[in-house]
């Protein structure tokens, strides 16, 4: 059996309740030379407090949970790496889950945080029609902050997000710049808010230009790579006329590349391709791919400090964060 509270107690000539103000940074009643015996005593025996014991004192048990979408896509891993390294330098504990993009899977996530009484949750739901997740938790008054994707109906709470349309408008712009009146957009799944106001920074580029989109050239899919293989296969099968590619994001725009490889089409002399997002592979790909980048790690830093501010009640003077994205040219444009 391990060190107990009362082990300390009695080494230090102390009552149980003194030891255990110290052990949770309460200073009221125990004098400075006490506390630094105690901490002493502590480190001597190595003492690990337990979490429930301390929960029941603070309310707290340090722990916040994150639930991501798709860990197989690389966005989500460097998202998830940000908020556990912010939230261990606050001295607390993360725990991940992976939805698969299933609901189901989701709500089961977020009835187990309610069950293991962690103190807030970081959600990047698979669906952003569906706010019973929120309302979960709401209900459970248990702090939470929407990472990356907006949910419909809970546009007032707190959450870190990108400028997506603005990231889009920006790619767009340039193709059509660069001459490209025929764009194909191959959109993720417009079920999420991040789709949805891509392709809106897509339209708004084409009417501020006043070139006109044909919609056979756009195509909604997953976030995967097999969506930019299957769509430009299908485009060339059709003979469809097009000279560019703008994709939802970085693994639908390597996918892209791979069916252009295999139709014999040089990037970019005879087709340009922009991603989104900028994730490691971009960059290692050949050629290296053109994106817009948005700032992975910093928002999973971001959303976790957001988090914990608010489960630690401190002052929030800003509850909505909204980052800026940047375009990235590499190798598969022309500049």
């Amino acid at each position: 059996m391990g060190t107990t509270i009362s082990d300390i107690a009695k080494r230090a000539n102390v009552s149980k309740a003194t030891v255990s103000r110290v052990i949770n940074n309460k200073s009221e009643g125990v004098g400075e030379e006490t506390r630094q015996k105690i901490l002493k005593i502590i480190k001597e025996l190595n003492y690990q407090p337990s979490l429930i014991a301390r929960g029941l004192v603070t309310k707290r048990i340090n722990s916040i949970g994150l639930i991501i979408p798709d860990i197989a896509n690389p966005f989500f891993p460097q998202l998830a790496r940000g908020a556990e390294d912010a939230a261990l330098k606050r001295g607390y504990n993360l725990f991940l889950c992976n939805s698969d993009n299933n609901l189901e899977k989701e709500k089961l996530y977020i009835d187990a945080f309610i069950k293991k009484s962690v103190d807030g949750v970081i959600l990047t739901s698979s669906l952003s029609k569906s706010n019973l997740q929120c309302r979960l938790l709401k209900d459970r008054n248990i702090p939470f902050i929407l990472l990356d994707r907006y949910i419909e109906g809970m546009e007032t709470e707190s959450g870190v997000f990108l400028d997506n349309e603005a990231g889009a408008y920006q790619a767009t712009s340039y193709l059509l710049t660069n001459g490209h009146e025929r764009i194909a957009f191959i959109s993720g799944p417009f079920s999420v808010t991040t789709a949805w106001q891509r392709f809106q920074g897509f339209q708004k580029a084409h009417l501020d230009r006043g070139v006109a989109i044909d919609y056979q050239l756009i195509h909604e899919g997953e976030y995967h790579l097999d969506n930019g293989i299957h769509f430009v296969e299908e485009l060339f099968a059709k003979k469809m006329d097009f000279t560019a590619v703008f994709a939802g994001n970085d693994l639908i725009a390597i996918g892209a590349l791979k069916a252009l490889k295999k139709q014999g089409i040089k990037v970019p002399d005879g087709m340009e391709v922009i991603g989104f997002d900028n994730i490691g592979l971009a960059s290692l790909i050949e050629p290296p791919l053109s994106t817009v980048a948005q700032p992975i790690y910093e928002m999973g830093v971001l959303g976790a400090d957001l988090l914990i501010d608010l489960i630690e009640g401190k002052e929030v003077k800003q509850n909505r964060i909204f980052l800026k994205p940047e375009l990235i040219l590499r190798e598969t444009t022309r500049q």
